[in-house]
C-alpha cells in the first residue's frame, strides 16, 4: 500500500516536471529556428558570431541574463493576474514564455560549445539531458499523449483539406 501512495505522490509531483518539459521539447526546436532565421539579418548574424566566439564564463552570462531579464515580465503578468486581468495577465505569461523559449533555446545552441568546457557544466548536462530524455519517452508512450498526436494530425489534415478547398474555390473566383 505505501508503495502504491508513493507511485502516485510521485506522479502528482512529477506531472508539473513533465508538462514543462514537454512544452519545452515541443517549443525548444521550432522557436529556435524561427530565431535562427532572424539570423540571415546582417545586424543578427554579427550578433550571432560574437556569441559564437565567447569564452565559457561570458557564455553563460550571455545565456543566462536575457532569460532572467524575463522574470519581471512574468512578475508583471502575475500581478495582472492578480488584479483581475485575466486576459491581459495570461496573454503576457503566454507570450513571455514563448520569446523566453525562442531566446533560450537560440542561445544555447550558440553558447553550448562554450558552455560544455565549464566542468561542472559539461557534468551536469549529459545526466540532465538523459533523464530529461527518458521522462519524455515515458510521456510520449502515455495514452493522453498519443491521443494528443492522433488529434493534432487529424485537425493537421482536417487544415490542410479545408485550406485546399478555400483555394480552389478563390482561383474559381478569379476567372
Amino acid at each position: 500500500m505505501i508503495a502504491f501512495l508513493k507511485r502516485i505522490l510521485k506522479g502528482i509531483a512529477l506531472a508539473p516536471l513533465a508538462l514543462f518539459l514537454l512544452f519545452e521539447e515541443w517549443g525548444w526546436e521550432p522557436l529556435a529556428a524561427c530565431f535562427a532565421a532572424l539570423g540571415r539579418l546582417p545586424v543578427w548574424r554579427q550578433i550571432e558570431r560574437l556569441i559564437i566566439r565567447l569564452p565559457p564564463w561570458a557564455a553563460v552570462l550571455a545565456f543566462g541574463i536575457p532569460v532572467l531579464l524575463l522574470v519581471p515580465v512574468k512578475l508583471l503578468a502575475i500581478f495582472l493576474l492578480g488584479k483581475g486581468h485575466v486576459a491581459a495577465g495570461l496573454s503576457l505569461v503566454l507570450m513571455a514564455k514563448i520569446a523566453g523559449t525562442a531566446l533560450a533555446a537560440r542561445l544555447f545552441q550558440l553558447t553550448e560549445p562554450a558552455l560544455m568546457q565549464l566542468g561542472w557544466f559539461a557534468r551536469f548536462y549529459p545526466p540532465w539531458k538523459s533523464w530529461k530524455n527518458r521522462m519524455l519517452r515515458q510521456v510520449r508512450v502515455s495514452w493522453p499523449w498519443r491521443l494528443g498526436r492522433r488529434m493534432k494530425h487529424r485537425a493537421r489534415a482536417l487544415l490542410v483539406h479545408f485550406w485546399s478547398l478555400f483555394k480552389t474555390a478563390r482561383s474559381g473566383e478569379d476567372k
